[in-house]
């Protein structure tokens, strides 16, 4: 899919196996990245309401939209014929070859296991994608492919919370929204 087609796209992120006490910061980190890279919404299969609530937290500090929820039924949304399912794995076909596979006009769903994906999830995806053949991080599995599918449009949703963060070269600054860069 040519990076410019897919400026309209809508991207849900369906994480799964995330187990509560051992994957909380590793899925509030594919929670973020998703939501910084230009997706709509993460599904968590595994009921987690402190993840939910701490990227609440963030989308309503940071702004929106986005929306995340947890402990919701995977196996109807893989079943689901109105999206494209796409499933990050180290064992799919090359992100390269699959990128130009996708429908633009079709929403997109991206499937990011944690621990051992049931087989069922290769079968049910429209593509299983390797971001790279050897053993890597979901996070950045998802930063890559989303950037890949996107170009740099993966960093045009505007966010509007309740705060900012100014750029800077040096140093962190972060501002009530609106507040003039002066002070």
């Amino acid at each position: 899919m040519p990076k410019s087609e897919a400026s309209d796209l809508r991207i849900t992120v369906l994480r799964l196996g995330h187990r509560p006490e051992r994957d909380k910061r590793i899925t509030t980190h594919v929670c973020l990245t998703a939501r910084a890279l230009g997706c709509d919404k993460v599904v968590v299969a595994e009921r987690d309401d402190r993840v939910v609530e701490g990227v609440r937290d963030v989308v309503k500090r940071f702004g929106g939209p986005f929306e995340v929820e947890s402990g919701v039924a995977w196996r109807p949304l893989l079943k689901d014929p109105a999206s494209t399912k796409v499933h990050l794995t180290m064992y799919g076909l090359p992100m390269r070859d699959a990128l130009p596979r996708i429908d633009p006009e079709r929403p997109l769903t991206v499937i990011v296991g944690a621990e051992k994906v049931p087989r069922e999830v290769y079968e049910l995806a429209d593509l299983n994608v390797s971001v790279g053949n050897q053993p890597h991080s979901e996070v950045a599995a998802l930063a890559i492919f989303l950037y890949a599918l996107q170009g740099d449009r993966a960093f045009a949703k505007e966010f509007t919370g309740q705060i900012e963060v100014q750029p800077s070269e040096r140093g962190k600054i972060v501002r009530p929204r609106g507040e003039d860069a002066g002070g």
